[in-house]
């Protein structure tokens, strides 16, 4: 498989194509910024050179002037150029908008094992081994299509999970850098005081609470969401579903820890995901589980975008925007799900899908069309 595959995947007039991490148009950026452009949070962030801080395209500050401004395509990005998240609009409250998923397997699966914790206690030369490419490889990639280094993407997220701990739940700080993925509670101060001027706990804005047990957090994604198609699917295949709530039972050969966890819909935007477990230091491996199975990481924009490039799945994809694409709880990591395609008679008219082939079946699995189905519509539009 190419690991550069040139696509149409999130393409915009602020984007360019994403599959280089430079090519943002630094001013369509600002111009969204100055509108609060919802359509692009996650998509960009924007660093304010003035303060040192970096903001989502919608945060509620007031904007800067366009000359102490810079835009860049990740946090990652942001804070390896020396920006700190701010605490107003919180960036870890973004949407997980990898407008490059798809562009570069390899870049796809090294993320995959970052989020799962490949990072916390292993090195780069080590994730490189286990993706089957060299160090220097791996660091060229992520440039490209991050704008920041693998460790630069681990640290990045190890601080956006904890700044979500600590103020979406009442862990103490010393189990708040555990779940997180600090390797030690003097790492995670450290860290902390580098970036913010201040201890963790100065970011917590209510008096911390005797902690009950279980770990509640909200994720974010793009709407629109199916839910009701989602959990169907989850249900057919043997997940414990019950009404709209999923739950599964952690293998501590799998998941590195007992016990459970539960995933409900809240509001527009966000998942509700309660983790019970006898080690936190299996969070974020389990949260970035559950960003697979529900597909959290979609971007239903460039999807719809790209697939109604065909005159067939057009109307398909238009009768059902929010449909996601159910993810195993364990993944072979050999392709993206994403361009998945287990019909074999689809492959030669779905190669003009890529990235989103599995999308693209998966809509016309929901609307009952066969591959013959499709010929034939074909057929018939072109002798019309």
């Amino acid at each position: 498989m190419s690991e550069n595959r040139e696509t149409s995947a999130g393409r915009s007039p602020i984007l360019g194509g994403m599959e280089n991490a430079l090519e943002l148009d630094q001013e369509a950026c600002y111009r969204a910024v100055l509108t609060r452009d919802a359509r692009f949070d996650g998509r960009f962030f924007g660093c304010v050179k003035t303060t040192g801080i970096y903001c989502r395209p919608v945060c509620p500050a007031r904007t800067p002037k366009r000359e102490n401004m810079i835009f860049v395509p990740t946090a990652a990005a942001a804070e390896e150029a020396g920006f700190r998240a701010c605490l107003r609009c919180r960036p870890e409250t973004a949407p997980d908008m990898g407008a490059w998923r798809g562009t570069s397997n390899t870049v796809s699966r090294a993320l995959a094992l970052i989020e799962a914790g490949a990072l916390d206690e292993g090195d780069v030369d080590g994730l490189a081994g286990r993706l089957g490419v060299g160090e220097r490889h791996l660091r060229r990639l992520f440039r490209q299509h991050l704008g920041a280094a693998p460790v630069s993407v681990a640290q990045t997220r190890r601080v956006l999970l904890a700044k979500a701990l600590i103020h979406q739940t009442d862990l103490p700080m010393a189990q708040v850098a555990l779940g997180s993925g600090f390797g030690s509670v003097r790492r995670f101060n450290e860290t902390f005081q580098a970036l913010y001027g201040r201890p963790p706990s100065a970011l917590r804005r209510r008096g911390e609470r005797e902690h009950q047990g279980g770990v509640s957090l909200s994720l974010p994604y793009r709407p629109p969401y199916d839910w009701e198609a989602m959990l169907a699917a989850l249900a057919a295949r043997g997940d414990a579903v019950e009404g709209r709530r999923w739950s599964r039972v952690l293998d501590p050969a799998i998941d590195g820890a007992e016990g459970s966890v539960a995933v409900e819909a809240a509001e527009a935007g966000r998942v509700a995901v309660t983790v019970e477990a006898n080690d936190l230091k299996s969070l974020p491996g389990v949260l970035a589980r559950v960003r697979r199975v529900f597909d959290l990481s979609a971007d239903p924009d460039a999807i719809a975008r790209d697939l109604s490039a065909d005159p067939v799945l057009a109307s398909v994809v238009e009768t059902r925007p929010g449909l996601r694409l159910p993810g195993a709880w364990v993944d072979d990591g050999v392709e993206t799900p994403s361009d998945r395609l287990e019909d074999d008679t689809l492959t030669t008219r779905a190669e003009a899908w890529r990235p989103w082939r599995a999308y693209g079946a998966l809509h016309l699995a929901k609307a009952g069309l066969s591959a013959a189905d499709l010929m034939e519509k074909t057929d018939a539009k072109r002798a019309a």
